[in-house]
């Protein structure tokens, strides 16, 4: 059996993702900036940390008019070791605990690191003091972590902010940066029909006893879910069942000059639609049931980008009811 391919792949949003956060949340990320930690008074007289917009319990709104000040100094609800963080994954280059931090005042917890050497230095029930960056900019990574603090020490001073013009304004929108690095095994029937992407060729499997094809299997046949263990060759020439024209710019960087058409092919052979772009002629000129060929690349490889788009083979055009049961 050939061994499946693996791909490596990381998704992100570039600039980061942003979004607007409301005035529960602004007032609470308002306060972090300031370094001071804020919750919202319920109507029954709890206090909420981290506030939400509106009570878990009753689903009452939650107003900004309730907000008092807890802590700063809180206590270790429960704990988790974090004994190789990454650096690509923690804000500590350090091992540290997860924890469950209930600040004084407050009667609910907030997630958060502390910051100790070992984890004998953890233990459920411990106090603790938020340590403040003084780059806040108004998110829970302003307080870069809570540290081992005895009642009747003295509060350590919040450092003062660097001046900025907008410092004295409240917290509208977040910027959060995401990053995804994952890795994907093709499984027998994916890699099957990659490696023939590599040949120039379009492979396509069925099942036992079925006469369906379908391109590119995913590896079992689905209408029934019986595997597609049987390798058929798909030809690279089919009719476009339906298209869309884009005229949206920048949806991806890999995308063509706006126009462009892409569309679902059905090739010759299959029991199902290949995605691709057209091109070779206008958008004007696209349509359902056009005939259409695969352009290969000259540099073949193991990812659909092998098939650099699908233009027009000049025959007739495919008869509405060879392909109205695939739109």
């Amino acid at each position: 059996m050939t061994e499946p391919l693996v791909a490596r792949h990381s998704l992100e949003y570039p600039g980061g993702y942003t979004r607007s956060v409301g005035d529960v949340v602004g007032r609470y990320l308002t306060g972090l900036r300031d370094g001071r930690i804020e919750g919202a008074r319920l109507a029954d007289g709890r206090v909420l940390v981290p506030p939400t917009e509106y009570d878990p319990l009753t689903s009452a709104a939650v107003s900004v008019d309730d907000f008092v000040e807890v802590g700063p100094a809180g206590t270790v609800v429960t704990w988790s070791w974090v004994a190789n963080p990454r650096a690509e994954k923690h804000a500590l280059d350090r091992p540290f605990a997860f924890a469950l931090i209930r600040p004084d005042g407050a009667d609910t917890s907030m997630l958060h690191m502390v910051d100790v050497a070992t984890p004998e230095e953890m233990s459920t029930g411990m106090r603790v003091i938020p340590h403040w960056r003084s780059d806040r900019i108004g998110g829970v990574s302003d307080i870069e972590a809570w540290r081992p603090y005895k009642d009747g020490d003295p509060i350590p001073e919040v450092p003062p902010l660097p001046f900025s013009e907008n410092m004295g304004d409240s917290v509208t929108g977040i910027v959060t940066s995401g990053r995804l690095d994952y890795e994907i095994a093709a499984g027998e029937s994916t890699t099957r029909f990659l490696l023939g992407l590599a040949e120039g060729k379009i492979i396509g499997g069925k099942a036992v006893g079925s006469d369906d094809v379908y391109a590119a299997s995913r590896g079992t046949d689905p209408t029934t879910g019986a595997p597609t263990s049987i390798s058929v060759d798909v030809s690279d020439t089919g009719v476009i069942t339906t298209f869309c024209i884009v005229n949206i710019p920048g949806l991806s960087d890999l995308a063509p000059e706006i126009p462009y058409v892409s569309a679902q092919v059905l090739l010759d052979g299959a029991d199902n639609t290949f995605f691709g772009l057209i091109r070779g002629c206008s958008v004007d000129e696209v349509r359902m049931g056009m005939r259409v060929k695969a352009k290969w690349l000259d540099q073949l490889t193991t990812d659909h980008g092998s098939i650099e788009w699908w233009e027009p083979t000049g025959e007739p055009d495919a008869e509405y009811t060879d392909y109205k049961d695939y739109l």
